[in-house]
């Protein structure tokens, strides 16, 4: 299960450049030339572009081994927690590349549509299955996106029943994006506390509910990847004060098929396609985030959603209570085609099975760590995903981040670390279902053999990694002085 990274110094195209090399050339021109006046001249070059000449095969040659520097789910473990970097089936994306719907716009009519809203109005029904919701939107881009839009949805309905709450409580475990998304929606974050074992501290939460909460954000299993035994309790607490339960999707793979989020008392529901219906992440790109509600939110959705109307299907009219559109035309229809494909694959049964060996997949793996690791919180039992700290290793001499960068040198992509931020030396695991008992083994066992060279080989941990082209780049001032191009002298 070794990985390797090439270490060779990848010239920039610009570097390998000579005058006169070409990767392509042009047919003479066989209609007239534009008259030289055709572009105005304020608007034409005073000098030629400065642009690489390279031949086709340094050309090929150069980007190909840059894609072979690009650690994928295709090539190794992600055991990134809270991410949920799951293998994407290669018989979802044939399904999604089939011409009609590769070749669709979002301007024909329903009439040259009628496959592609069935398939959505049918895992709008799928996804209110899982969830125990009544209506979807599917606008919504990204999980982020989905955030602000079940905030915005959150605020039409207190507005509509002139409720002026400018609270959302979310806990001090939350993912980075739930308090800004609450400020973006122009809402006041309230951070309630864990307890020692990494739960919603009950006492804390009752004492900061008050009437002017809007409503409660929250991942169940939450984001320390352990189950919030006390939901019901904290779902009477806010809906007491007239607010709304909102259900942080990235974990919803933990219980998909097991639990709902809708039997927990929970009135909206993002979800993120990538990480339990296996599409691609966005990566800055098409991505899809859709919002289910209760029946009682369904006319604020953003529409129009697609309806059955008999044995047509169509746009339905938006009600007028609708926040409006959150993306342009109806979302990312490609990626909603494979997780419809990917649902229909697996079926009820196989949705049960992923979320079961996705625990036990956590739970190996972190029986496996134990004792050369500790976790976070030892006294609750992980679901999905687990919290160690390298507290441990700290105290011999090494960080959780100097463990990440020898386990590159081990092949294997690091997991999370110093998330959640109520963890010192935090290290997130999340191993999804797919990955096979040997796949497990080979990287606890890397994990281990790293925290021995702390004590045996400490001086490797000063240049680790040392199978990649760039060691220890500084990723803070990356962060915030970030210079994606290169400019030339």
């Amino acid at each position: 299960m070794r990985g390797t990274i090439g270490t060779q110094d990848e010239p920039l195209v610009f570097e390998t450049s000579r005058p006169g090399r070409r990767a392509s050339s042009f047919d003479a021109l066989d209609v007239p030339a534009a008259p030289a006046d055709a572009i105005p001249e304020a608007l034409r070059r005073k000098t030629s572009p400065l642009l690489p000449e390279v031949a086709e095969r340094d050309l090929v040659r150069h980007y190909t081994r840059l894609s072979h520097r690009n650690y994928g789910i295709d090539l190794g473990f992600y055991p990134l927690g809270s991410c949920t970097m799951k293998y994407n089936p290669k018989v979802c994306d044939e399904i999604a590349s089939f011409p009609g719907f590769r070749r669709l716009h979002p301007l024909q009519p329903d009439t040259q549509t009628q496959g592609t809203l069935e398939i959505l109005v049918e895992l709008e029904e799928a996804l209110c299955a899982v969830t125990g919701m009544s209506a979807v939107t599917f606008q919504p881009a990204a999980g982020a996106h989905g955030e602000l839009t079940g905030l915005l949805l959150m605020r039409a309905w207190h507005a509509h029943h002139g409720n002026d709450k400018r609270r959302i409580i979310i806990p001090d475990s939350a993912h980075g994006t739930n308090p800004a998304s609450v400020t973006f929606a122009g809402y006041e974050v309230a951070t309630v506390p864990s307890n020692a074992n990494g739960l919603v501290d009950i006492d804390a939460l009752e004492a900061m509910v008050s009437d002017d909460v809007a409503g409660l954000m929250i991942t169940n299993p939450n984001t320390l990847g352990l189950f919030e035994r006390n939901i019901d309790r904290i779902a009477g607490l806010i809906h007491g004060v007239g607010g709304l339960l909102y259900y942080d999707g990235a974990n919803l793979n933990a219980i998909l098929g097991r639990a709902r989020p809708g039997d927990m008392g929970f009135d909206i529901v993002h979800m993120n396609l990538h990480k339990t219906f296996a599409t691609p992440h966005g990566g800055g790109g098409p991505g899809a985030g859709p919002v289910a509600v209760t029946a009682p939110l369904a006319p604020f959705l953003p529409g129009p959603r697609p309806v059955r109307d008999g044995d047509v299907y169509r746009w339905g009219v938006g009600d007028d209570r609708s926040i409006g559109r959150m993306h342009t035309f109806h979302g990312n229809a490609a990626v909603l085609v494979r997780a419809a494909a990917y649902i229909k694959a697996h079926g009820r049964e196989g949705l049960h099975r992923i979320s079961e060996r996705a625990v036990l997949n956590a739970n190996y793996l972190a029986k496996r760590l134990e004792g050369t690791y500790d976790l976070a919180f030892p006294a609750e039992p992980p679901m999905h995903e687990f919290v160690l700290t390298a507290r441990a290793q700290k105290a011999k001499g090494a960080k959780a981040m100097d463990v990440a960068k020898r386990l590159i040198d081990y092949g294997f992509h690091p997991p999370t670390v110093y998330f959640p931020l109520i963890v010192d030396e935090a290290m997130m695991c999340e191993p999804t279902e797919t990955e096979t008992p040997e796949t497990l083994d080979a990287f606890a066992t890397a994990m281990i053999a790293v925290d021995r060279e702390i004590t045996d080989a400490p001086d490797v941990f000063a240049a680790a990694p040392t199978t990649t082209p760039v060691s220890r780049p500084d990723e803070a001032r990356a962060a915030r002085d970030l210079k994606p191009r290169w400019y030339p002298a």
